[in-house]
């Protein structure tokens, strides 16, 4: 049975009341903060969104100057401090639909997150003993991407792959040499070790 598709992104978490005008504090969980200011309306829910995301309307947005990855939101309605601690721990959503469309060959973490990562064994090497299947050149199942990590603020890196196997987290760049074939509607990631982290692996 194939998994549900989709329907909400999440792009903020509210962290606490800011000021005495019913504003919010929340964590950015999105590269594009800027068009926030140009929307009438969000959508609020829990983590899980164990119930469908209600509307609300945005009056204001900017992002803080002062804390660095965190956003400013003042919904319609919320006029006092009382007003903006209701919204503490929640979510703000957008559904699908309205996400930015990013150019070919970059994707979305939430995209990745969940995905089956198969290794594909050169011909000239021989798949792990363990393998039931004796061809050597049929990939093989390592993971699943349980999260991606990225370098710190102002350092430059690639971003790494968490994949929870059978024997534990496995690192994987996430470079176009090592994940050769990536479909993010397949939820398949398919990739190429180098020795090293391959004998990382079996270790």
């Amino acid at each position: 049975m194939n998994p549900e598709p989709q329907r909400w992104v999440a792009i903020a978490h509210i962290l606490r009341a800011r000021g005495n005008k019913g504003e919010v504090a929340a964590e950015l969980l999105t590269d594009f903060p800027e068009r926030l200011k140009n929307l009438s309306a969000v959508y609020l829910g829990d983590a899980a969104i164990s119930r469908e995301p209600r509307r609300i309307g945005l009056a204001s947005f900017w992002t803080d100057r002062n804390h660095p990855g965190e956003g400013i939101f003042r919904f319609e309605g919320s006029a006092s401090i009382s007003d903006a601690e209701k919204f503490r721990g929640q979510y703000v959503f957008l559904p699908i639909e309205q996400r930015v469309a990013l150019p070919a060959g970059q994707y979305f973490v939430s995209e990745l997150i969940g995905c089956s990562v198969f290794e594909n064994f050169p011909e000239d090497s021989k798949a792990p003993a363990s393998s039931p299947c004796s061809l050597a050149s049929a990939p093989a199942l390592l993971g699943t991407v349980s999260s991606v990590q990225f370098t710190g603020e102002g350092v430059s890196g690639t971003p790494l792959l968490a994949v929870d196997t059978s024997r534990g987290e496995l690192l994987v760049p996430l470079a176009e040499d090592i994940c050769t074939g990536i479909n993010v509607a397949a939820r398949r990631i398919d990739v190429s070790l180098p020795e090293g982290l391959r004998n990382l692996d079996e270790e």
